[in-house]
């Protein structure tokens, strides 16, 4: 997507050739770990192995649950923290040998907004500009331009400490980008927005990409990764698990996903209940156990009916989710066997899989996306999930 809001390519960032200009032709890629480790002075081993290869231009979305290491491995690769063992580049340049050139050539957005909130957003931007080293003769048109870019140039003379949330992370974007570095890093840069900030903030990390700009994205949220990324790497407790196309993970999870609602099974799970789900005010209810044992007959059913080749069959709040390559068509003679077996379909819903799905699949565990992500349209959220059974 182009935008007449892209930052120019023009003066302001750094102008060694044989290091900024790497391309899948024999350049450098713009962000190379090998084997990297990080532990903590307590011993704690946040980062455990990691290897990526990151190319010019990409957007490269780092996806993993909250603790996974997808901080510590950020500030690494901006040379913010050295590794504690492997080796990690920009454009060339060794994190720890050359921490200078590295900070020259990125831009850093951390989870933790870091504008001044005594600063007005000019003002804000401006400082960013001069420690930058933006060339005193643009600073005032990138200002404005990047004011405009994030859309605050009506407030651009206002205090920061008047900003909402999505105000001050857009500021906070405008700084990091002030002198058009090739590579920009984004820790979490939406987590804790209102959907209309987020999706305001994604058409502007689109457009930097699309002006060619490497983007570095950390996320839990799984529609920033489907939208945004070329290529994604799943990270589970300091460890890349996979690196590809969100395409190709969803692919090898098996194919679409059929979830279906069972009649039931809800009543069953809140038999008894004093308001809160599978709390009773009984020790000997049977309601919980009845639904569990409405899932696992539908599970047998699923197995033994073969409506479908090899499915995945996984158990959930409301009834089941079944994976598998031919869900489509195999779905009505899923509901004959249903029916036959005295099982009810009150819901269903078949889609496409999600990086959730992929994470699951690979890890046994589901993304613990921020309690302010909005459930995409049409799917319905499955961390209650019980187990994956085949």
């Amino acid at each position: 997507m182009q935008s007449q809001h892209a930052p120019s390519t023009s003066t302001g960032q750094p102008t060694d050739t044989a290091a900024s200009t790497g391309s899948n032709d024999g350049g450098p890629a713009a962000i190379r770990a090998e084997d990297v480790h990080v532990t903590y002075a307590d011993g704690t081993e946040a980062v455990s192995g990691v290897d990526l290869a990151v190319e010019p231009g990409e957007c490269f979305g780092f996806l993993g649950p909250n603790g996974a290491g997808k901080s510590t491995t950020i500030q690494t690769l901006v040379s913010l923290l050295h590794p504690t063992a492997g080796s990690v580049s920009v454009h060339g340049h060794d994190v720890v040998e050359d921490a200078q050139a590295v900070r020259e050539y990125v831009g850093y957005m951390p989870q933790e907004t870091s504008v001044d909130p005594e600063l007005t957003a000019r003002e804000n931007v401006r400082f960013s500009a001069r420690i930058h080293g933006v060339p005193a003769a643009e600073r005032e048109e990138r200002v404005d331009e990047l004011l405009d870019v994030v859309d605050l140039a009506d407030v651009a003379d206002d205090l920061a400490e008047t900003f909402s949330g999505g105000m001050a992370k857009r500021l906070d974007a405008a700084n990091a980008l002030v002198h058009q570095p090739p590579v920009v890093f984004l820790d979490e840069p939406t987590t804790g927005l209102d959907p209309q900030a987020r999706m305001e903030l994604w058409d502007y990390f689109e457009a930097i990409n699309d002006a060619g700009t490497t983007v570095f994205l950390t996320t839990q949220y799984l529609e920033e990764v489907d939208r945004l990324c070329d290529r994604i790497a799943l990270l589970q407790d300091g460890e890349v698990v996979a690196t590809d196309t969100p395409a190709a993970l969803k692919a090898a999870v098996g194919g679409d996903v059929l979830e279906m609602s069972l009649a039931g099974v809800d009543d069953a799970e809140h038999s008894g209940s004093t308001g809160k789900r599978g709390a009773t005010d009984r020790t000997d209810d049977p309601g919980p156990a009845r639904g569990t044992e409405l899932r696992d007959h539908a599970a047998s059913v699923v197995r033994s009916a073969n409506a479908f080749d090899d499915p995945t069959v996984e158990r959930t709040d409301e009834g089941l989710a079944i994976t598998a390559s031919d869900v489509r068509t195999g779905v009505m003679e899923l509901f004959v066997a249903f029916h036959d077996a005295g099982l009810t379909v009150t819901g269903v819903d078949v889609r496409s899989p999600t990086p959730d799905d992929v994470f699951l699949s690979l890890t046994g565990e589901a993304i613990d996306e921020g309690e302010t992500e909005t459930t995409a349209p049409g799917r319905e959220s499955r961390h209650g999930a019980e187990e994956v059974t085949r």
